[in-house]
C-alpha cells in the first residue's frame, strides 16, 4: 500500500525546513509532525521532482502533488515480520512472576506464524529493554534552541471593582546561556500565547533556528509522543519568523529541562519577591518583572561566579541569532469550515462567500484583523474584508451563479422600464402590482408573467386589457391573463354612468351660500 500522502501545509514544511532552515531529517520530522521516513521519502522524491524551495506562487495542491507522485512511482511494502508489542511483553512479566518469555514468544508464533523465531525475538527484546529509560544529555548549539513555556505561578491583578485576576506569566530561555525573558498575559489564548513570543524574540534581539514548546492546546492541535500536529497559526507564524517548531513530547520535561529550570528560577526570584506587592494593570506588573528579570540575568551563576546568563548570551548567544525580520507577524487565526448550500462558509458568527462550485466542499479560512482569506486545496479561493457585526453575510457578486447574479440584477425601476416600452397602462399595472405588496421582490414574478404575455397575445392586446385591468380596478397578473383569454380586451370600453343628481329641496344650499 503506498504511503498515505500529506497534506500541502505539511509537504511545504517539510521542504521549506530542508532547504531554507539546513535542519536534519530527525529534527524536521519532530517539527512539522511526520515520522523521520516520510521525510527522508519527499526529500528524496523532491531531489527527483527537481524541485527547489521557495515553489513558484502559483503552484497548486495538485501540482504539487503530480511533482512528487508521479502515476508510475511504485510503493514500499510492509515488513513481511511484524515485531510483537514489547511493551505488552514487560507489562506481563512485571504482572506474573512466573511467565516466562517463551511463553509470550509462543503466543506472538501462534498470532504470526510467520514471525520471528524463539533466538532472535529473544535477542531483539534485550536489544528493546536496553533502549529503554536511557536519559540523553543534551548539547546545545549557539542560538539554536528557545523554549518556552507557561509557569506554574500566576501574577494576581487587582482591578477597580475589587475583583481579582490571575495573569499567567509567559517564561523563555535560550539553550546555551539560559538568558531568561518573563512576561505576563491576560490569558494562554493563541493572541497572547503568540504575542508573548513576538515580544521574546525582541527581547532577545534575533531568532533562533529552533522554538520548544510544551504540548500546550494554543500551539499544538494534537499532543503526540511522536507525531504531534502544529496549529496552523502557530506555523505561520513560525514561517515568518523562518524558525522551526519542535514541540517536547508529552509528559518529557527532561525535553524542556531548560525553560523548567527558568521556571523554577523566574518562580523563586521573581514571583516571590513580588508577593507582598498589589498590581492594578498588566502594564504596571510587567514592568515590575522587567526590572527582577535584569537582576535575575546578571546574576553570577553559583558554580561559576565570573559568569552570568547576560555574559554568555553576549559571547554566545546573542551573535549566533538570526536577524529579526522587517515586520512584525500579522496575528491570523485559522479556522476550517464546509462550504453551506448558499456557497458562503461560517466564520466568528458570520459569513463569507467563496466560487459556488465549492459548495459542499472542506475550506481552511485564515483571519487576520483586516482581512478573511480562504482556501481550497491551499488555493486561496477568496478574500474578503473582515466583518466585525455578527450574523451578517459578506458576499462578492462574482461569487453567485449567473441565475442568481441575473435575478439580483432586477430592480423596481428595470421592470416598470421594460414594461413602459409595452405601453402607459401596462407600465402603470406594473407599478400597481409593486405598490400591493410589502417588499416590491415579492412582486417580482407577477410582474415578469405579466410582461411576457405581451409574447403570448401581442403587445397591442396587452397594453388594452391593461387599461381596462385599471379602469375595473383588477390588478393582477391573473386578473390580466383572464380578460386576454375571455377577450374582453377587444370590447369597447363603455365610460362610466353618470352619477344622479340630487333633486331640489329648502334644505340643500348651492355652492353661492358660500361665496
Amino acid at each position: 500500500m503506498p504511503r498515505k500522502r500529506k497534506s500541502m501545509r505539511k509537504t511545504k514544511e517539510i521542504l521549506r525546513l530542508h532547504y531554507e532552515q539546513r535542519l536534519g531529517q530527525r529534527q524536521i520530522a519532530r517539527a512539522a509532525n511526520v515520522s523521520q521516513s516520510t521525510v527522508h521519502e519527499y526529500l528524496v522524491r523532491a531531489q527527483a521532482a527537481g524541485l527547489q524551495w521557495p515553489l513558484p506562487d502559483d503552484w497548486d495542491e495538485g501540482r504539487l502533488v503530480a511533482a512528487l507522485f508521479p502515476a508510475n512511482a511504485g510503493s514500499k511494502t510492509p515488513p513481511k515480520k511484524p515485531l510483537p508489542d514489547f511493551n505488552h511483553f514487560r507489562e506481563q512479566m512485571e504482572q506474573h512472576r512466573e511467565l516466562t518469555i517463551e511463553l509470550l514468544w509462543e503466543e506472538y508464533r501462534a498470532q504470526q506464524p510467520d514471525g520471528y523465531g524463539y533466538s532472535h525475538l529473544c535477542k531483539l527484546y534485550r536489544q528493546w529493554k536496553k533502549q529503554q529509560d536511557v536519559v540523553l544529555r543534551q548539547q546545545h548549539h549557539p542560538g539554536e534552541k528557545l523554549f518556552v513555556d507557561w509557569a506554574g505561578a500566576t501574577i494576581p491583578i487587582h482591578h477597580v471593582d475589587g475583583s481579582v485576576s490571575q495573569a499567567p506569566l509567559f517564561v523563555s530561555a535560550l539553550g546555551v546561556s539560559s538568558y531568561t525573558y518573563a512576561e505576563a498575559t491576560p490569558n494562554q489564548q493563541m493572541t497572547h500565547w503568540l504575542k508573548v513570543q513576538m515580544n521574546a524574540v525582541e527581547f532577545y534581539g534575533g531568532c533562533p533556528q529552533l522554538i520548544i514548546p510544551d504540548n500546550t492546546k494554543t500551539g499544538v492541535t494534537k499532543a503526540c509522543r511522536y507525531e504531534p500536529d502544529l496549529n496552523p497559526t502557530y506555523q505561520e507564524f513560525a514561517a515568518h519568523y523562518h524558525v522551526a517548531v519542535m514541540p517536547a513530547r508529552p509528559y518529557k520535561p527532561r525535553d524542556k529541562a531548560k525553560v523548567e529550570s527558568a521556571v523554577q528560577v523566574v518562580q523563586r526570584w521573581i514571583v516571590m519577591r513580588l508577593r507582598h506587592r498589589r498590581f492594578f494593570s498588566l502594564r504596571e506588573a510587567n514592568e515590575a518583572i522587567r526590572e527582577l528579570l535584569v537582576q535575575l540575568n546578571q546574576r553570577p551563576f553559583r558554580k561559576r561566579r565570573d559568569e552570568s546568563r547576560a555574559s554568555l548570551f553576549q559571547k554566545i548567544d546573542q551573535p549566533a541569532l538570526r536577524p529579526l525580520p522587517a515586520e512584525r507577524y500579522d496575528l491570523s487565526q485559522w479556522a476550517q469550515a464546509r462550504v453551506n448550500i448558499d456557497y458562503h462558509a461560517a466564520f466568528d458568527d458570520n459569513w463569507y462567500s467563496v466560487p459556488y462550485t465549492l459548495t459542499g466542499e472542506l475550506v481552511d479560512i485564515r483571519a487576520t484583523p483586516s482581512t478573511v482569506e480562504l482556501f481550497h486545496h491551499g488555493k486561496r479561493v477568496a478574500s474578503h474584508v473582515r466583518h466585525r457585526g455578527r450574523h451578517q453575510a459578506v458576499t462578492q457578486n462574482e461569487h453567485r451563479p449567473r441565475s442568481h447574479q441575473e435575478h439580483l440584477a432586477w430592480t423596481p425601476s428595470r421592470i416598470v422600464n421594460w414594461a413602459a416600452k409595452i405601453g402607459s397602462h401596462t407600465a402603470q399595472m406594473v407599478e400597481k402590482i409593486l405598490d400591493d405588496k410589502p417588499h416590491p421582490q415579492m412582486g417580482y414574478r407577477s410582474c415578469l408573467g405579466l410582461i411576457r404575455l405581451a409574447t403570448k397575445y401581442s403587445p397591442a392586446r396587452l397594453e388594452a386589457a391593461s387599461e381596462r385591468a385599471l379602469l375595473t380596478g383588477a390588478i393582477g397578473y391573473q386578473r390580466v391573463k383572464s380578460i386576454l383569454k375571455t377577450g374582453l380586451d377587444a370590447q369597447s370600453l363603455a365610460p362610466p354612468p353618470p352619477s344622479p343628481s340630487s333633486p331640489p329641496h329648502e334644505n340643500l344650499r348651492g355652492p353661492e351660500y358660500f361665496q
